[in-house]
């Protein structure tokens, strides 16, 4: 990896390659959460039209805890209240694990199959213990290691320990409301829960896309995932206000 540039891997993913998502700084932020879900991306540079330049990045986290702030100043509405299981937010079947024993070698080709970013990895009673997600694989290159993936998670997790935004695992359960879920995963900094039963087995998963789907998108009637949905069709959480750097800090 020492040898390659980033033009060489544009060349080799060349037949991959997606088109380049932005968006204008005068946009509205549920233009941004609906370009962010759209099209499945976690990052969204905010560029000036005119110059070309990116002026900052906007991402789930950043809009999430913006949205946090915003209402507790405001009414809530009432789906706020209502339990993960009511509301049925979340990725509950063929949800894919590893065990810690699991040669990363095979977790690396999880992530490439099942489309995933991140593996719940249990330990040997199958309780959820830690969590390997994408971002994690960046210590194979930074630590040299990316010769050996014949080692195990669990030993592949002991070289992330020393990481400074190590976002480690967080869990909830389906009685918690979505109020509580969204303090947890904006609280804990993580770019999802693992949901889990009394016992730690894991049973689903919630992300951040998954929130700002349901709370923002939804609402405004262009929610694909959940067409059946009992929840009346309520007024935007979130008005269309133009972005800002303060709404992004």
């Amino acid at each position: 990896l020492e040898d390659h540039k980033i033009a060489t891997w544009r060349e080799v993913l060349q037949s991959e390659k997606k088109p380049f998502v932005s968006i204008d700084p005068d946009a509205s932020l549920y233009d941004a959460v609906k370009a962010l879900v759209d099209n499945r991306v976690h990052r969204l540079p905010v560029v000036d039209q005119s110059t070309g330049n990116a002026i900052y990045i906007l991402t789930h986290k950043r809009i999430l805890r913006f949205l946090h702030i915003y209402l507790k100043e405001l009414p809530k509405p009432r789906f706020m209240f209502k339990t993960l299981k009511e509301l049925a937010i979340g990725t509950y079947d063929n949800v894919i694990s590893a065990k810690k024993t699991t040669p990363l070698i095979e977790a690396l080709n999880l992530f490439v199959e099942h489309r995933i970013s991140a593996l719940p990895v249990l330990d040997e009673e199958d309780q959820v213990c830690d969590i390997y997600a994408k971002f994690d694989v960046i210590n194979l290159a930074a630590e040299k290691t990316y010769n050996n993936l014949d080692i195990s998670v669990e030993d592949a997790l002991k070289h992330r320990s020393t990481v400074d935004n190590y976002e480690g695992v967080a869990t909830c359960k389906l009685s918690d409301t979505l109020m509580e879920v969204m303090e947890n995963i904006v609280k804990a900094e993580v770019h999802r829960l693992v949901v889990v039963d009394d016992n730690r087995k894991v049973m689903g998963i919630v992300s951040l896309s998954d929130l700002l789907n349901y709370i923002i998108i939804r609402p405004m009637g262009e929610d694909k995932s959940k067409t059946d949905s009992n929840e009346a069709l309520t007024s935007p959480v979130f008005p269309a206000v133009p972005m800002s750097s303060e709404s992004t800090s």
